[in-house]
């Protein structure tokens, strides 16, 4: 699991104007890779990258249509996976093959441009997730340090993190140079990134020729390939975390394991010269993670309920349409008026929430119930926090305004699978219902079970099975009930409690 981008502000301060600094934490065993971003002292992000099941975002496959689905106006894509992968119109490039696409031709209607066994190349724009197949694009794209390279895009473009024009004139001329340097076709589009401010000649000229010939090699493979599969591979989640996520608040990066530290310095030496003097090898007693209580934030991540300093709580109910998250006042009563104290606890929760959106690596429709207000400055004050909260994610999409019902609706990308889907499955006792039948209730079908059995079997006696929790309730509280049942159906019933059952799990044998 891994956000495309840093999710916090690239600049030097948070939303609340404080100076950022920033240490990064690398947790490696055979298993997994685990990343966590920490700033000023608290938890921002937490990346994890297990070994039999990396991120597929950014990787580029040669791929076969296998079928058009004109209702959706897509298609879905064989790229030698165990599913499908999908394509909407929209991330259908036209007209040159796997050169620059024609940007004059309308994209309506997929069948006007795939058809079935039609092969393309794509990129992984998301990771497959529950059911679903990977989400793809044939706007390619592929990144280093300074520079994004888009071979089907003429265009030349400059972050729009860089606020000065002065340094985007001179990075737009730069690369042009770089360009005439290296002999790149026009016709391949690149954009500085954000991590460009400043840099020189050299960094952006070495950078174009490393993403040139890894676009030469793409090509190549893509025009000689007889069979679906992968062509190009995003870096791993350690030296992703280098290129991408390292600017000048960063003041360490601590690595528990020497291998993935020898690969770093070496990946730093010839791309982010300036990030080895950085890493650090971690070996104390204390585990990494235990040491800087990022353990704790994930346990918590975990959990539906989320404890603000004031009270109040939050609680996230992740379903598969959406996520809902519930703003309470709990303990909080404060020692001002009520709309006070509502408007206290929300601010406090625009903030904590936009923490937590980031940790769980929430995504899709989110809606925030927060504590209803009767003053429009109150709740124009809290979306204003959450904005402000919200800043520098790449991941969001769009915060709307507080509806007639006191509610908000916002969006994030959906990349990857959330924390909770990465590392928990589905209870086998409740089925993620998230709750569980009472010892009452069970009795209650049991009783039912026995009436419905009782005129079909032949024999006298019948054995129960049933939990200790169950079977405490029939021979006390229902004992009287239980024994009326037996004399009403003329059977004996005797109880035998199953350790290993759980409370909605009981067995009603003849013998």
């Amino acid at each position: 699991m891994e956000y495309q981008r840093r999710s916090m502000s690239r600049s030097q301060t948070d939303s609340r104007g404080r100076t950022v600094s920033t240490k990064i934490l690398m947790n490696v065993t055979p298993m997994e890779t685990r990343v966590a971003l920490v700033e000023s002292g608290f938890i921002q992000n937490i990346h994890i990258e297990r070994t039999t099941s990396r991120s597929l975002v950014g990787n580029i496959y040669s791929g076969k249509v296998v079928r058009l689905v004109p209702g959706m106006q897509a298609a879905f894509v064989d790229i030698g996976l165990a599913r499908t992968g999908f394509i909407h119109v929209s991330d259908v490039v036209v007209g040159t093959g796997h050169g620059r696409a024609d940007k004059s031709i309308s994209l309506k209607k997929i069948a006007d441009h795939l058809h079935d066994g039609k092969k393309i190349l794509v990129q992984v724009t998301r990771d497959p997730l529950g059911t679903k197949g990977a989400r793809l694009t044939m706007h390619l794209s592929v990144s280093t340090r300074y520079l994004v390279l888009q071979p089907q895009n003429k265009h030349t473009g400059v972050s729009q993190r860089i606020d000065s024009p002065l340094e985007k004139a001179r990075l737009k001329q730069m690369l042009a140079q770089a360009r005439v340097n290296q002999s790149i076709d026009d016709a391949i589009g690149f954009v500085l990134r954000t991590a460009a401010e400043g840099v020189g000649l050299e960094q952006v000229s070495a950078d174009i020729h490393f993403l040139h010939s890894v676009w030469v090699d793409i090509s190549r493979s893509a025009k000689t390939a007889t069979k679906v599969g992968l062509l190009y591979e995003n870096l791993p989640l350690h030296l992703r975390t280098v290129r991408d996520l390292i600017d000048s608040s960063v003041e360490k990066i601590l690595i528990d394991d020497s291998e993935c530290l020898a690969a770093l310095q070496d990946f730093c030496a010839h791309h982010v010269p300036k990030a080895s003097r950085l890493l650090e090898h971690y070996s104390g007693e204390l585990p990494l993670f235990e040491l800087h209580g990022v353990e704790g934030e994930i346990f918590d991540a975990l959990d539906r309920r989320v404890q603000l300093q004031c009270g109040g709580y939050l609680i996230f109910d992740q379903t598969e349409a959406m996520t809902v998250i519930d703003v309470n006042t709990g303990s909080f009563v404060g020692k001002r008026n009520q709309d006070d104290n509502f408007l206290k606890t929300n601010l406090e929760a625009a903030e904590v929430l936009a923490r937590q959106l980031r940790l769980r690596n929430l995504g899709g429709i989110i809606i925030v119930d927060f504590i209803n207000m009767e003053k429009g400055d109150h709740r124009r004050q809290v979306h204003d926090a959450l904005t402000k909260s919200m800043q520098g994610d790449s991941a969001l999409g769009e915060i709307a305004p507080f509806s007639k019902l006191g509610l908000i609706e916002m969006t994030r990308k959906r990349t990857s699978e959330s924390l909770e889907d990465l590392l928990c499955e589905d209870c086998v006792v409740c089925h993620r219902r998230g709750v569980i039948k009472t010892a009452e209730t069970v009795c209650c079908d049991i009783f039912r079970k026995i009436i419905c059995d009782a005129q079909s079997c032949e024999k006298d006696k019948l054995m129960l099975h049933v939990a200790a929790s169950v079977a405490n309730r029939l021979l006390n509280e229902e004992a009287q009930k239980f024994s009326d049942l037996q004399q009403s159906v003329g059977k004996t019933i005797s109880v035998h409690v199953e350790l290993s059952y759980n409370q909605e799990h009981f067995d009603l044998i003849p013998f």
